[in-house]
């Protein structure tokens, strides 16, 4: 069964920008024919040798490589966890705690409540090809991010509170805010400054598509192979907060859960850490000396209805379709325990979540009054279902919870690829079952639900509800809570349009689930499991 990044798809796309862009999809091209990779250093091949310091890091992915590369644009796991490594924000954030920290700023803005941030770049950052990092690579970078023309998934996270970034001189920068928004610093980490020499060059941001990355990080790419590995080495020049401890690196792309756990596991294990391990897999790993950790986070199943399609344009009937299911069962026979069903949009662990005034316990009596309410009978129900491992193992239960009340119910799990094209095809569908983590962006509820909803937003688009007279109230007051300058009055504003979004559940999550990762501790030391998809290695070392 394959795995793949479905996390996420960019704001108002055409279809051609959406498959191009998305990171469930992307170019599987090679780059050896770009003559651009040569700035990388020269094409590696696969190598697990070296000893001592000089070894090589082996990491398993369990998403594919081959989705877009443009840190503008992508949402693809093993994209977004390999540009965490090459690439530097002004600020980035710890991969945990998502706490912000100065990368290639000298310091975070004294005043997080100020509308203008200055900012001076690190003396001596310079990208992979050794040119220095100067402050017209982030003006850059953020005017592309801002461009409406451009429509890239980081305008999502920026637009609506940033109104432009301005060269100071050199090597100082002034961010210009629309209004005083703290929760901004952090998602700093979202705009990866990008050489302007080579990115500017025409035809260079298809490049960035298919895998060329050139970035002041602390790991450069040295080789990208789309479908099998992509390898990297420690940049010499890095001057920054979290040095390289890792020579060489090599992620393998391995989206067949049983080959992922192959390679980890057992004498001859050719790899030191993996992410996306199967829970049944836990016991065996663990008794065979790994370390194996769980991240539990905003990974989710969820269900998205057609409201053009009838009855599902009908509130009840959707609410009716998520009281029916057996959520528990979902977590006992399919998450084997590693998780919890939805009480809120939010996981429990979010900062801002607070238990929805609207809950999907399981009530198959009133899931039958409600249709009966809705005058629907006889109702037959197709879902089209990305066929990600682990939403594969909660489909039967939808199925069978479906069908106890009345609703005949038909699976179709296909190629997240597949799914995502008769979305923007507007092809006609009833219900769409697939995963989200948008927990790989940042924690805060502000981000997260304008990820998941808004006026232009592409999963909004999928649903066909943006001229809903409800959807309307909604993206007002999500507005309104973007610029509430008081923490706790954003807070309770966030909680109640959340609670709107419960109660229409037009895209709302049935379950929560934790992610895991298995690594070596006799080799590697340092590691923290990440309740999104991915690896972060910028604070291991060789044990």
């Amino acid at each position: 069964m394959r795995d793949e990044a479905t996390h996420g798809h960019g704001h108002g796309h055409g279809r051609r920008t959406f498959l191009k862009h998305t990171g469930a999809l992307g170019a599987a091209a090679s780059l050896t024919s770009l003559p651009a990779l040569a700035a990388c250093g020269p094409k590696s091949t696969i190598d697990l040798g070296g000893d001592g310091s000089a070894r090589t890091l082996t990491a398993v992915i369990g998403y594919g490589n081959d989705g877009s590369w443009d840190p503008t644009q992508t949402a693809s796991a093993f994209a977004m966890a390999a540009n965490n490594h090459i690439y530097e924000g002004l600020a980035d954030t710890d991969p945990i705690t998502r706490a912000p920290y100065p990368a290639l700023a000298t310091r975070l803005p004294a005043d997080a409540h100020a509308t203008t941030w200055r900012f001076t770049l690190r003396p001596g950052a310079t990208f992979h090809d050794g040119k220095p990092v100067t402050a017209d690579d982030v003006v850059f970078v953020f005017d592309r991010i801002l461009d409406p023309g451009t429509q890239t998934l980081a305008r999502g996270f920026f637009a609506s509170w940033l109104k432009e970034v301005r060269k100071v001189d050199a090597r100082t920068v002034d961010l210009v805010l629309r209004f005083p928004f703290p929760d901004g610093i952090a998602r700093l980490t979202l705009a990866k400054i990008m050489p302007r020499h080579v990115f500017s060059r025409p035809g260079a941001w298809d490049d960035a598509i298919r895998g060329l990355a050139i970035g002041s990080g602390p790991y450069r790419q040295t080789g990208h192979h789309p479908k099998s590995n992509t390898t990297f080495a420690a940049y010499d020049r890095y001057n920054g907060p979290r040095a390289p401890a890792f020579r060489k690196m090599n992620w393998l792309t391995i989206v067949d859960a049983a080959s992922r756990v192959a390679r980890i596991s057992g004498a001859g294990a050719g790899a030191q850490i993996s992410d996306n391990i199967p829970y049944a897999n836990i016991p065996r790993l663990e008794q065979g000396g790994l370390s194996v950790g769980g991240g539990a986070g905003m990974n989710n199943a969820f269900l998205m209805f057609n409201t053009r399609h009838r009855p599902f344009d009908d509130v009840r009937v959707r609410q009716a379709l998520h009281y029916a299911i057996d959520k528990a069962k979902i977590v006992e026979v399919a998450l084997k325990g590693h998780g919890k069903p939805a009480s809120s949009f939010l996981n429990e662990a979010n900062p801002a979540y607070r238990r929805a005034k609207t809950v999907y316990d399981h009530d198959p009596d009133r899931a039958k009054a409600l249709l009966r309410a809705a005058g629907v009978s006889g109702l037959h129900v197709d879902v089209l279902a990305v066929n990600v491992s682990w939403l594969v193992d909660c489909l039967p239960t939808i199925k069978s919870s479906w069908d106890a009340i009345g609703v005949a119910t038909t699976l179709s799990p296909q190629e997240t690829t597949a799914v995502f094209t008769k979305m923007d095809q507007k092809q006609d569908y009833q219900v769409v079952a697939a995963v989200s983590n948008p927990n790989q962006f940042g924690l805060d509820a502000d981000l997260i639900m304008h990820y998941n909803y808004g006026p232009g937003n592409l999963w909004t688009g999928y649903a066909r509800w943006s001229d809903n007279a409800v959807a309307k109230r909604l993206f007002k007051d999500m507005d309104a809570a973007t610029r509430e300058p008081d923490p706790d009055k954003k807070k309770t504003m966030i909680q109640e349009y959340i609670d709107v979004v419960a109660e229409q559940a037009v895209l709302y999550p049935v379950v929560h689930n934790e992610l895991i990762t298995a690594w070596d501790p006799r080799r590697l030391t340092g590691i923290r499991a990440q309740p999104y998809p991915g690896i972060n290695v910028l604070t291991a070392k060789w044990a």
